[in-house]
């Protein structure tokens, strides 16, 4: 009786004994559109993260000795300011360690403040001025700001095409009025004229009466600051209207979708993106065909973008020796450069990119090319 009343106690003491080795899970959350319009886009971004995700538990990655397994809470936000907020409270409530995303500037802005009051990190590429503006500390942009990437077609409608007058539509999104702003702006800056400026919604597909509108003062170039899902319409729109002028776009229109929708019409369109070229780079050339191994289609925008943020959290929790104090793994955010595959991740003070290369693309047999004319 002795024997087997010892034996019991031994098994539970066991039982009750931290396992060696054991890991720690690190729940990262993320928020996209997963459906509508925009899913393309946002389950790209979600590949991005898993391919990292993949990548690290391989590598038996360790925080303060112990080896963590990241594990991935993808939430779809439908690009909607209201869903992306419910979105943002369910991330928070279960106590996620770090966000990526929102993907859209509209459900960023207000998603920002749930995480916030958290202090729970998010890593966004929603290029909307106003996220980082904010001066919320857990907020970094990890992609291009509205001001690089409309002004840098701007820049390239004066440099490259020798443009010297433009109209411009915005679908009067949170991302679509900034990105069309900055475009105005450094226009203006630069000599090139503005002749009309237009409005339309966010789910627009037909264009016609806005494109007749625009035909009569002939630009050379037409600005729309919106997503592709609108823009292939648009370009082919233009085409049977006999439009003959280029179509600029910022990154929100830089997707295989728009190649392939858009089709030989598109071959005249530009769009800006925040990094630098994936296929000059040798790093970039192999993520490409990893990706393309792994999940049988193309990456889209950001999904590299989505891909060095979860890589860099990581490097984060590392060197901050911490998965869990997140105002830890915000100063380590703040202060330490981290190489990524689209370039370097170093903030400045409002949590900006300090440099952020940008690459402007064409596009042609129903993929989306790097202008390098």
């Amino acid at each position: 009786m002795k024997k087997t009343v010892g034996f019991c106690l031994a098994f539970l003491a066991l039982a009750a004994a931290p396992a060696v080795g054991a890991q720690e899970v690190v729940n990262i959350g993320i928020s996209g559109p997963l459906t509508g319009a925009q899913a393309s886009e946002g389950k790209d971004n979600e590949n991005g993260a898993r391919l990292a995700v993949e990548e690290l538990n391989k590598n038996g990655i360790k925080v303060a000795g112990k080896t963590v397994t990241f594990k991935l809470v993808s939430e779809d936000d439908q690009a909607d300011p209201r869903i992306g907020v419910q979105v943002a409270q369910k991330l928070v409530d279960a106590k996620v360690s770090a966000v990526l995303g929102p993907y859209n500037s509209g459900v960023a802005i207000p998603a920002s403040q749930l995480y916030h009051n958290a202090g729970i990190p998010m890593l966004s590429v929603a290029s909307n001025p106003t996220l980082t503006l904010q001066g919320f500390p857990e907020v970094f942009r990890i992609g291009a700001s509205d001001s690089q990437l409309g002004g840098a077609m701007a820049d390239f409608a004066v440099d490259k095409l020798k443009a010297k007058t433009a109209a411009v539509i915005d679908d009067r999104s949170a991302y679509g009025q900034g990105v069309t702003e900055q475009f105005i702006t450094v226009a203006k800056a630069r000599g090139l004229k503005i002749v009309q400026q237009q409005y339309a919604s966010g789910q627009a597909i037909d264009f016609k009466g806005i494109l007749a509108q625009i035909k009569s003062v002939n630009p050379e170039v037409i600005f729309y600051g919106g997503y592709a899902a609108q823009s292939a319409p648009l370009v082919k729109q233009m085409r049977q209207l006999g439009i003959r002028a280029k179509l600029l776009g910022g990154d929100g229109i830089c997707t295989s979708d728009m190649a392939k929708i858009g089709g030989p019409d598109a071959a005249t369109a530009y769009c800006s993106q925040g990094g630098v070229s994936l296929d000059k780079s040798p790093a970039g050339s192999a993520f490409l065909k990893k990706y393309k191994t792994t999940f049988n289609v193309d990456t889209q925008v950001y999904g590299v973008s989505f891909y060095d943020g979860l890589k860099l959290l990581a490097d984060a929790m590392v060197k901050a020796g911490t998965t869990t104090d997140r105002a830890k793994i915000v100063a380590q955010l703040e202060k330490t450069p981290y190489k990524g595959i689209a370039g370097e991740y170093a903030f400045d003070a409002h949590h900006d990119l300090k440099a952020s290369a940008t690459t402007v693309y064409t596009f042609k047999d129903g993929s989306v090319v790097t202008y390098d004319k």
